[in-house]
């Protein structure tokens, strides 16, 4: 019995490749970066007040197109290439053609699809940084201090834990979806970027609404409903496992959120909108382990 011809292997469509897993990858990878573009420039533009949003959203903006060009050019192959030390890979280009269409290192996908996959999730690391220095940091420092953190940080953490030949990789640990990688290594390095950048101005601190609480709960919306990709597309294939990590994703978050509003309602009498949305990323970062 023959193959029908849209599944017969040609030269665009190798043997090893699996249509429906690739077509899931990229638009899981759509997904993620729709999270940063527009969901996090959204989010950020709105949430502060009304004399930084541009510079807030244009952070998040820049960093996104930043670590794309980087990753490209070295950051990819010093993620998931070869061993250059035991937690980091040799940097190179990831733009040749023979490289890009070979099959990548997970899944039944080319190499180019995973780049892109990637991409993304280091794009959407750095700009979970930003979020702590919103209001704080000079955008000309921040053009500077985005591709070093992402070339002497983010890909040692990616090397480490991610890549088959990293040494924590060899040991056992495993990281679904960026809870070491992504969560973890952001939230430290905002945590210690703030504390030496140091506090917003008194007068900063005391009245700081957001400018449009609109806007925020749309960029907030598009931050949740783009973590299914972010989740869905953890396991490189369009399995069992993708649709239990999508439906756990979303059932923990909705829970959050409503814990987080009854919180509200106890202790302040009455639940906000900042506090929904501060319970829905909590429940979009812890559940990704475990989703």
């Amino acid at each position: 019995m023959e193959l029908p011809s849209n599944l017969i292997p040609d030269e665009a469509s190798p043997e090893w490749m699996n249509k429906g897993d690739n077509a899931w990858q990229l638009t899981t990878a759509t997904l993620v970066g729709l999270q940063t573009i527009p969901g996090l420039v959204i989010l950020y533009g709105s949430m502060v007040k009304r004399k930084w949003a541009i510079n807030s959203a244009f952070m998040a903006f820049y960093a996104f197109a930043m670590v794309l060009v980087c990753w490209v050019g070295w950051g990819f192959r010093m993620s998931f290439g070869d061993k250059l030390v035991f937690f980091l890979g040799k940097p190179g280009v990831a733009l040749d053609e023979k490289f890009l269409l070979k099959r990548a290192f997970a899944g039944y996908l080319p190499t180019a699809t995973m780049v892109f996959f990637q991409s993304v999730f280091a794009a959407i690391t750095v700009v979970l940084i930003a979020g702590s220095l919103l209001g704080r940091m000079n955008f000309r420092a921040w053009i500077l201090f985005v591709p070093l953190w992402f070339t002497f940080s983010y890909t040692i953490a990616a090397f480490s834990i991610w890549c088959p030949q990293g040494w924590l990789a060899k040991l056992g640990v495993i990281d679904f979806a960026g809870g070491f990688v992504i969560h973890l290594s952001a939230g430290v390095a905002g945590f210690t970027a703030a504390f030496w950048v140091g506090p917003r101005a008194e007068k900063d601190r005391r009245n700081c609404p957001p400018n449009n609480v609109i806007l925020m709960l749309a960029g907030a919306g598009l931050l949740w409903m783009g973590w299914s990709g972010f989740n869905g597309g953890a396991p490189f294939v369009a399995s069992t496992i993708s649709g239990l990590a999508i439906l756990n994703t979303h059932v923990c978050t909705a829970t959050s959120i409503l814990t987080w509003l009854l919180l509200d309602s106890l202790f302040f009498g009455k639940p906000s909108v900042l506090g929904a949305i501060q319970g829905m990323i909590t429940g979009l970062v812890c559940i990704t382990p475990a989703a």
